[in-house]
């Protein structure tokens, strides 16, 4: 091919990208005002007098190309090849509707009505007698395939794995975790709006126990051993404000409740397995919850949003 006609191919190319680029938006906004006005009937009727139209905008985008696509060396074969392109385009519009879901990034608004115009544009290349423009117009649809197949997709999941994130870390300052006691994993941990819950349980199924730590937030009304004490409850405070809440249980069993503050929030141990060492263990190992303790709670799905 000729620079000559490799400049009139280009030329020819653009306009009809330029043409249905503009065309396009608006035969779709004519038909959607004209159903939700009139029903049926006046979409049917704006179909009736839109397409006819855009194909003959298309015709004449293609008169530049007489002596490029042999379809358009004449009026007659040139409104051929407007229809042929126009439901090739349409048709390349539509696949791309399908496959692309809404999760798929393509860009902002203008950048998706410039993209309206591409599949026209794809399929005029394949009139054009030359094997590059048509190898072209493969690159094109392959690429458009593997981002709407692979690329897209995979950023759509890491737009909504970072939102998730977001969320989950709305509250920093009730993100915190402790290292599990000897034998137990997190079994499920709840961000709420004003607190943040993680229960450990033991690794091994077979076995029994129980462990909740819970960090409330500093604007929830703190406990006092007036409000914890009750029958078969002892309520006692240390030096250093923290409070022991022990309840009784059959079979000389205990439940033992550990509360202290720690950095403006209120946090609390509690177990009827686990003795006050490993619950006082428990308490001193309290950290911020890391990207990475964060991102397996994610994985193994233990950590949800509660209300």
């Amino acid at each position: 091919m000729t620079s000559g006609r490799g400049a009139l191919t280009a030329l020819h190319l653009l306009l009809v990208w330029a043409t249905m680029a503009a065309a396009m938006p608006v035969l779709g906004f004519g038909l959607l005002m004209a159903g939700w006005g009139g029903g049926t009937g006046s979409a049917l009727s704006a179909f009736a007098l839109g397409v006819p139209l855009t194909v003959i905008l298309l015709a004449t985008a293609g008169l530049p190309a007489r002596t490029v696509v042999p379809l358009c060396d004449s009026t007659p074969r040139r409104f051929g090849w407007a229809v042929l392109v126009f439901v090739l385009g349409t048709l390349g519009v539509l696949a791309g509707l399908a496959a692309y879901g809404e999760e798929v990034d393509l860009g902002s608004a203008g950048m998706r009505i410039a993209l309206t115009g591409l599949p026209y544009a794809v399929a005029a290349a394949f009139f054009v007698p030359s094997r590059w423009v048509r190898l072209g117009a493969i690159a094109v649809l392959a690429a458009c395939g593997v981002y709407g197949g692979l690329v897209g997709p995979q950023q759509a999941d890491q737009r909504r794995h970072a939102a998730e994130v977001a969320r989950y870390r709305e509250r920093p300052e009730l993100l915190y975790v402790a290292d599990p006691p000897p034998g137990m994993r997190v079994s499920q941990a709840v961000v709420g709006p004003g607190h943040f819950s993680v229960d450990y349980r033991p690794v091994e199924p077979d076995q029994s126990g129980y462990v909740n730590l819970t960090v409330r937030s500093p604007h929830t009304p703190r406990a006092t051993c007036a409000l914890l004490v009750q029958k078969d409850v002892t309520c006692t405070v240390d030096e250093h404000g923290e409070i022991r809440v022990a309840s009784a249980l059959p079979h000389d069993g205990h439940h033992i409740r550990l509360i202290r503050e720690h950095r403006g929030a209120e946090v609390e141990v509690s177990s009827q397995s686990l003795d006050e060492p490993g619950l006082r263990h428990l308490l001193n190992t309290l950290h911020p919850l890391s990207d990475e303790e964060l991102e397996n709670m994610m994985r193994e799905k233990t950590i949800t949003q509660g209300s």
